[in-house]
């Protein structure tokens, strides 16, 4: 089995809820990690112990107890936005690793309650505290995790080619070469040269055919 091929199914036993409370940017991050041998199977507090029992198996390795710095498992829960409140500034969005928030800028936002992960990594950038995590009345399916993979990736891509964009837009402009004048141009200032050439001449030889003239 290959290194990328056991991250695979690393990745399918995680919940996807992309909280980062593992210590990773996301679930396939933490999922690389134990595939390689650098994180223990014991990060995930939404996967809980039926999680750990999961990986465990798969990796014939042995049942470890969650790691309690990580968090606590718990029923499934939801950010809420107090509308009243929201003054649009669009942290929580940039904040949110599946697009579950919408809005836009000095506008209210709302949360897509049937996206949200629960992760909470909304809550801390709002400036006003109006965000709460509400229980979510439902649990956590494979089916929400297999449309929260989707949603991490297509937001991953996003970012990245918002990112690309910044750095073109602050790029300096190039600096253009000088444009070779044209051929028109030059041969009027030929003309007016040669002109100029004759009429010095031509007031040359009356100057010397009339000496006496100033």
């Amino acid at each position: 089995m290959s290194c990328r091929s056991l991250a695979d199914r690393i990745d399918a036993l995680l919940p996807q809820t992309q909280c980062t409370k593992c210590g990773y940017d996301g679930c396939r991050p933490y999922a690389d990690a134990i595939a390689d041998g650098s994180a223990p199977i014991n990060r995930c507090p939404p996967g809980g112990d039926e999680g750990i029992a999961a990986l465990a198996a798969l990796l014939d390795a042995p049942v470890l107890p969650l790691d309690a710095s990580r968090g606590e498992p718990g029923p499934l829960l939801v950010a809420r936005i107090d509308e009243a409140h929201c003054i649009g500034c669009t942290l929580c969005i940039q904040a949110c690793p599946v697009d579950a928030i919408v809005g836009a800028n000095k506008h209210m936002h709302t949360v897509l309650a049937d996206w949200c992960t629960g992760c909470d990594l909304c809550v801390a950038p709002c400036p006003v505290d109006c965000i709460q995590m509400v229980p979510a009345g439902r649990a956590w399916g494979s089916q929400d995790a297999a449309i929260s993979r989707q949603r991490h990736r297509s937001h991953l891509a996003r970012t990245e080619r918002l990112a690309a964009d910044n750095v073109r837009l602050m790029a300096p402009e190039p600096t253009a070469a000088p444009s070779a004048p044209a051929p028109a141009a030059d041969e009027a200032r030929n003309e007016d040269r040669k002109r100029s050439a004759i009429e010095s001449a031509l007031a040359r030889a009356r100057a010397r055919r009339n000496p006496t003239q100033s």
